[in-house]
């Protein structure tokens, strides 16, 4: 045993020796990130940081590239074919290969498939192709196409001109000549380093929220100052505030603590957990001292009362017009008659927001009795939103199983997006009424492309790869595949 642990000791510090001497790994950002969403399926304001973040080894230009097809296109002409017509510059000068220095990550939702394609500098093997694609299909039949893209391209990052030193059939080599503890350590560096890098992710994503509580906490108590508390929503809304210097000095108390862990500790699972609750925790109290300002200057009618009102009733704007979007959309269409009765509560609520503002404006309506309507021409939408997501998966499934599933991942999504979103909404109705139907129309198309996905999962399992650019290709011999998922 101890010879054995001597010649793995010796093969690690042999294999430690020759990495320390090559090239450092992992230095490069993409050179230029370019989205092409014509499917209208990814979050940018998620996607380009998540992506800016990512490390190459050389620079690289990150094409995402999405459409709407069917399940038997050949996504692999259809990428060439937009490339032609589009953009000729993702094109080596002779047209027969893809330009030097450049990836390309196609996504089609609806014809559930994935593709890669690579630079001839860029390129790498057919098996590593299906890796970086095998990388995103679980996130990709629960339709979250974000999340699902910016993994493969973290997979890509991780192939793409990869040193000699980093290959796992060194690890193997080492391991076997070692034994298994080289190629343990190894792993478990590779997993200690993601960690820290989501505990670093975590601790600057709360650190923004920490900082904006902090320079508006003076602002903030006075504003808590000076709510009414004869008003129904200032009433509750104090109820929130009595507990804020109470959750601000905890949040300190989890910063200090964080920030004095050792790598060790950030490395670990836990360490992991405690950055990311902090995190969220900042987020909702960011959001709780915008609500308490908004109900200051609108439940007194001060000089803001107008951007109040607008912060708050704009939120519901924003949905109804996110909701005329998804009406229009086939697959969330529905049926005529739930479509209808959608449009006609939307276009009524429109109405009512305006004929509320201008109630506030001369006097007419109380600051209560605006927000109560505020309250239930949401309550009223939900319903219908409801009523409409029966009718979306009857027209997107043959049978009861299948509905059932869809229903299942439906909810499953937009209760994970709501609770995740009003945590931080900075809405006077969420802190009043923390089981008010929450409306979000980014959330329920999520729901139905994970349902979606999961149904069409059950239905095909085909997942095998595909290099041929199809007819119009012809000479065309760029490097990349495409597979169903």
């Amino acid at each position: 045993m101890r010879i054995a642990k001597r010649i793995a000791a010796l093969f690690g510090v042999l294999f430690f020796t020759l990495t320390a001497a090559a090239p450092a790994a992992f230095a490069d950002s993409p050179s230029q990130i370019v989205v092409e969403d014509t499917a209208g399926v990814l979050y940018q304001p998620q996607l380009i940081p998540a992506l800016q973040k990512l490390d190459f080894y050389v620079p690289t230009k990150v094409v995402i590239y999405t459409r709407n097809g069917d399940y038997s296109d050949n996504l692999n002409e259809e990428v060439l074919n937009y490339a032609r017509s589009k953009h000729p510059e993702w094109l080596s000068a002779d047209q027969q290969k893809w330009a030097d220095g450049l990836f390309i990550f196609a996504l089609d939702p609806q014809g559930r498939q994935v593709g890669t394609y690579f630079g001839e500098d860029r390129k790498v093997s057919l098996d590593q192709q299906e890796e970086i694609q095998e990388a995103t299909k679980k996130l990709f039949r629960e339709a979250q196409w974000t999340d699902g893209t910016v993994e493969g391209v973290k997979s890509a990052a991780g192939l793409i001109a990869r040193p000699w030193y980093r290959a796992p059939a060194l690890l193997w080599t080492v391991g076997i000549a070692g034994g298994v503890g080289v190629v343990g350590v190894g792993s478990w560096q590779l997993h200690r380093s993601s960690n820290r890098r989501k505990f670093a992710e975590s601790m600057a994503e709360g650190g923004r929220s920490y900082t904006s509580v902090t320079l508006n906490l003076e602002v903030t108590e006075l504003n808590a100052s000076t709510i009414p508390s004869s008003s129904a929503y200032g009433s509750k809304v104090l109820e929130r505030w009595h507990s804020f210097a109470s959750r601000y000095r905890k949040l300190t108390e989890s910063k200090t603590r964080l920030e004095a862990m050792e790598k060790p500790e950030q490395s670990g699972s836990e360490g992991v957990r405690l950055a990311a609750k902090y995190a969220s925790d900042c987020a909702e109290l960011d959001g709780l001292d915008d609500v308490i300002a908004d109900s200051n200057a609108l439940l007194n009618m001060s000089s803001t009362w107008q951007q109040a009102w607008q912060s708050q009733s704009g939120k519901l704007t924003m949905e109804l017009d996110n909701m005329a979007e998804m009406l229009a959309t086939g697959s969330t269409s529905g049926s005529a008659e739930s479509r209808a009765a959608l449009e006609a509560q939307a276009a009524q609520t429109r109405s009512s927001i305006e004929e509320w503002g201008a109630g506030l404006a001369d006097g007419s309506l109380t600051p209560d009795q605006a927000l109560d309507g505020l309250r239930d021409a949401r309550s009223s939408l939900a319903g219908l939103l409801t009523q409409h997501s029966q009718t979306v998966i009857a027209a997107n499934t043959k049978s009861q199983k299948e509905a059932e599933l869809m229903s299942q991942k439906m909810k499953e999504r937009q209760s994970e997006e709501s609770n995740r979103l009003r945590r931080s909404s900075g809405s006077i109705l969420d802190v009043s009424y923390p089981n008010l139907p929450f409306i979000s129309i980014w959330s329920f198309q999520s729901g139905v492309d994970a349902g979606q996905s999961a149904v069409q999962s059950s239905r095909s399992s085909s997942s095998g790869s595909s290099t041929g650019y199809g007819h119009s290709g012809g000479s065309f011999s760029g490097s990349g595949s495409s597979s169903h998922f």
